[in-house]
């Protein structure tokens, strides 16, 4: 791969090639890309979406939106710092064609910001819900109506998929979505390939998947723009990430090993002295004793090594990048990144005690219960609606709840672009909209 054609400012429906060299600098293409994610209702979406506790309103846990905004914070020092040498190293990308170290953070930090823009209600049992709704549910009446990967895309409901799906799905008269540059996009597709084959290799790319059919020729546009290799058999959509890709994923990686970690301090799940002494583990290199013990408070000494923890990860992760260019190019480069880390291990045990004391605690487990009765009641109603509009039974509370999807619900449409406007639908609700949503098709509104 080439950062000449994986730097493409091309957005959908362009004509004309955009250069960078010809760029307004007071406000630059990818810059144009974070602000229309953060100014967009998706990304509102997130203030009231969970990040580890469902539903929680406890002011200083963190919500999805604030971890996003986390995360494009320390992406876009990622991006700067990895920029800076990568035009150091390949001169012409400045000289000849007009790029900047910014480009990169810029880049970066709107894929970042955009990362879990596709999540469902409730956290990852959120996509669980949904996807469990369609193998074991209700839902599994539609197996026949379906091709295999159609199937596939809903029984293993993806957030990385419905998040390409919304930043690009044309609505509304709006064509193209949001019209992000194929650079931001790139960088934004964690697993680039089709729902199937499922986990095909080990290769970071093929944990999960990142497109559904929906999308896929729109992908397969961006992924030729930018140049991105092919894996995989031919038959079946797989491509090598794009670079900055590692990067990203590395800024959500520091950020939720690191802040859930103090949200579950701050929650009382994680005794405080404990968790003081994993973190100085982790910063035992570069840590300023003098000045740690000069802090009064916990919550200080906290705040202290929460910040020289980010930023050592955040050097480290640059480093890895920096070290594996040619294979990140090649797309021979198979894990993420911090799983070259020399903190592997500190990162590891603190990510022990976060499954034991937070992501298994009580307080997680009660709300999520909660929360897959709550999407499995409205896919059910939802689905059931779409169901009778294609035979003709429609009722008029049928009428109602397609009304409500704000989207062109039409007899044009087949079977399974409707079942993906249901699960698109439920998936931009927030926590407290679907539980709102729940408790009227209950009767308690």
């Amino acid at each position: 791969m080439q950062w000449e054609k994986l730097l493409s400012l091309r957005r959908k429906g362009d004509i004309n090639k955009r250069l960078r060299i010809e760029q307004d600098e007071t406000r630059l293409g990818f810059e144009v890309d974070y602000d229309r994610i953060i100014f967009s209702s998706a990304f509102r979406s997130l203030q009231d979406k969970t990040q580890v506790i469902p539903l929680s309103k406890t002011s200083f846990v963190h919500t999805r939106l604030t971890h996003s905004l986390e995360v494009s914070v320390v992406g876009r020092s990622l991006g700067r710092i990895v920029g800076r040498s990568i035009l150091q190293k390949h001169p012409q990308l400045k000289e000849v064609h007009g790029f900047q170290f910014n480009d990169f953070g810029a880049i970066v930090a709107a894929a970042a910001l955009a990362h879990d823009i596709g999540n469902p209600p409730f956290g990852h049992s959120g996509e669980k819900a949904i996807g469990d709704f369609f193998l074991n549910g209700n839902g599994k009446r539609f197996k026949s109506q379906l091709s295999e990967k159609e199937f596939q895309d809903l029984v293993d409901f993806e957030g990385n998929a419905n998040g390409f799906k919304i930043l690009t799905e044309s609505r509304n008269g709006v064509e193209g979505g949001l019209r992000l540059s194929y650079a931001t996009l790139g960088a934004f597709m964690k697993y680039p390939k089709e729902s199937l084959p499922k986990k095909p290799t080990k290769h970071i790319a093929d944990k999960k998947y990142g497109v559904f059919q929906s999308e896929t020729a729109f992908f397969d546009e961006v992924a030729t723009e930018l140049g991105l290799l092919q894996r995989g058999a031919t038959k079946d959509m797989s491509f090598a990430r794009h670079p900055l890709t590692f990067l990203v994923e590395a800024a959500d990686d520091i950020c939720y090993t690191i802040i859930d970690f103090e949200d579950g301090i701050n929650l009382g799940l994680i005794e405080e002295e404990m968790a003081l002494e994993y973190l100085i583990k982790l910063v035992s290199n570069s840590i300023n004793t003098t000045k740690y013990h000069s802090l009064q408070t916990a919550s200080d000494r906290l705040a202290y090594l929460r910040s020289l923890a980010i930023n050592t990860l955040i050097s480290e992760a640059a480093m890895i990048f920096l070290e594996h260019e040619e294979a990140i190019l090649e797309g021979t480069f198979e894990a993420a990144l911090l799983e070259h880390s020399s903190y592997k291990a500190q990162i590891a045990d603190i990510l022990k005690i976060s499954i034991e004391k937070i992501y298994k605690s009580n307080e997680v487990i009660e709300k999520e219960i909660a929360g897959y009765t709550v999407l499995t009641t409205l896919l059910d109603a939802y689905t059931t609606a779409s169901e009778n509009y294609r035979n003709g039974s429609l009722r008029h509370y049928d009428s109602l709840l397609l009304a409500s999807l704000n989207t062109n619900f039409s007899e044009e449409q087949t079977i399974y672009e409707q079942l993906m406007d249901c699960c698109n639908y439920i998936s931009r609700l927030t926590d407290g909209n679907a539980l709102q949503m729940f408790q009227k098709i209950k009767g308690n509104a």
